[in-house]
């Protein structure tokens, strides 16, 4: 099912207060690694937004995840005194692991096998 316009807007303005509230928390540099959010999805109801972090030589993502998810309350209260003027009711927030980037990784590895194997 496509994306309405509302849910694509309304995404939008959450991925950008999400990643300027991660600056301002200091949760996009963690343990030498870096964090950003990649994309954001919103439920066509707009109560729940799936926000997919991208992490980069972070040592145990998952465990990242969780202190995130531990935040939770904090990142909705102040994404909720950003966007008060915009939104009704502020989405559940729900945090994944994209793995775009290991899957991109993973198959320049292969694509440098299959030429080496060609020579």
């Amino acid at each position: 099912m496509e994306e309405s316009k509302r849910q694509k807007q309304v995404a939008g303005v959450i991925l950008e207060e999400m990643n300027d509230i991660f600056l301002r928390m200091g949760l996009n540099m963690v343990d030498g690694g870096m964090v950003s959010i990649s994309k954001v999805k919103i439920t066509p109801d707009l109560l729940e937004a799936r926000i997919y972090l991208s992490l980069f030589q972070v040592k145990d993502p998952t465990a990242l995840i969780g202190r995130i998810e531990d935040r939770t309350g904090e990142i909705k209260r102040l994404l909720g005194l950003r966007v008060k003027q915009q939104l009704r009711r502020i989405p559940v927030l729900r945090f994944f692991l994209d793995d775009t980037l290991d899957y991109v990784f993973k198959m320049e590895e292969l694509f440098k096998k299959i030429n080496e194997e060609k020579k």
